[in-house]
C-alpha cells in the first residue's frame, strides 16, 4: 500500500526511526550504484552517534519495587547490625549509537569523493550537536563533497550563516569545489522528495539521487504504515498543518478498517 502521504512520512519520527534510517540509507546507496559505475562505488559506512540521557528535573525515578501498604510495621526499628539493603540505578552514561552513513569513493584509488549523511535525532540536539558539527567541520576542510539530509522537524539545523526558509525537512548539498557556499533543497510537509545531484570528481557529471524513490522503496520494503500509529498526534505542526495531516491519517485508518 505504501505511505498515505505524498511525501516525507512524519510518522517515522518515532520508535520507527533507527529501523528507517539504516534502511533508507540501504536504498540510496542500491539506487547510486549501478548510476556510478564502473568509475565509482557508492559503500556503506558505519558511524557512531553518542546518546546522552538527560534526567528531567520534572520527572520522579523510582526503583523497579511494588509497595502494597505502608503501615507502622515499616517504619520499624531495624534490629542491630543490619543495615538497609542498598538498590541500584543507572547512571546516564553516554550511549554510542551506530548509524549507517554513505561514502562515494573512486574504484581506482579508492578516494573518498562524497558523504551523504542521514542525520538522526541525536546529531540534532545537545553535546551531539555539537559532536556531529565538529565532525562535519571537519569534512569541510577537505576535499570532499557532503550531502546531508535532514527529515526532522524538530532539533537543530545545521551551522550556516543566514538565515534558511520555513520549511519541514532539508537536504544540504556541500561541493568542495563550491565552498563555503552550500545549495540548500528546503522541503514542505506536503511536497514530494526531490531528486538532488550528487557531485564527483570535476569533470565528472553528477548523478541524480531520487529521494522520494528511496523513501518508496523503504515503505515497499518493510510496510511502514502497517507498524506507525496513525492515531498519534504530532508535534510542533501549525493549524493548518495539524489539520491536513490529521485528514490523510483518518483516511488511511478507515481504509484499512475495510
Amino acid at each position: 500500500m505504501g505511505s498515505p502521504f505524498p511525501g516525507m512520512d512524519p510518522f517515522l519520527e518515532s520508535e520507527m526511526w533507527q529501523e528507517f534510517h539504516d534502511r533508507f540509507a540501504n536504498q540510496i546507496s542500491e539506487q547510486l550504484l549501478p548510476r556510478l559505475k564502473p568509475k565509482y562505488v557508492a559503500l556503506l559506512a558505519k558511524r557512531f552517534t553518542i546518546e546522552h540521557p538527560i534526567l528531567s528535573d520534572t520527572r520522579a525515578i523510582y526503583p523497579d519495587v511494588h509497595i502494597a501498604k505502608q503501615t507502622r510495621e515499616a517504619y520499624a526499628v531495624a534490629p542491630p547490625n543490619i543495615g538497609v539493603a542498598p538498590i541500584e540505578l543507572d547512571n546516564p552514561l553516554p550511549e554510542p549509537i551506530p548509524r549507517l552513513a554513505i561514502e562515494i569513493r573512486d574504484v581506482a584509488e579508492r578516494r573518498l569523493v562524497t558523504v551523504i549523511e542521514i542525520l538522526s535525532p541525536e546529531n540534532k540536539r545537545g553535546k551531539g550537536y555539537q559532536e556531529y558539527n565538529e565532525k562535519r567541520i571537519e569534512i569541510l576542510e577537505t576535499k570532499t563533497h557532503l550531502i546531508e539530509i535532514d527529515l526532522l522537524r524538530q532539533g537543530q539545523r545545521i551551522e550556516l550563516i543566514g538565515k534558511l526558509p520555513a520549511a519541514a525537512y532539508f537536504v544540504f548539498v556541500s561541493r568542495w569545489t563550491h565552498r563555503p557556499k552550500t545549495q540548500v533543497y528546503p522541503i514542505q510537509l506536503r511536497d514530494k522528495l526531490p531528486t538532488v545531484p550528487v557531485p564527483l570528481l570535476p569533470p565528472d557529471a553528477d548523478v541524480p539521487l531520487d529521494l522520494q524513490a528511496a523513501l518508496a522503496a523503504c515503505f515497499d520494503l518493510v510496510g511502514y504504515e502497517r507498524l506507525l500509529d496513525y492515531t498519534q498526534p504530532l508535534a510542533e505542526l501549525g493549524a493548518e498543518d495539524a489539520a491536513w495531516v490529521e485528514g490523510i491519517a483518518k483516511s488511511f485508518r478507515q481504509s484499512d478498517d475495510q
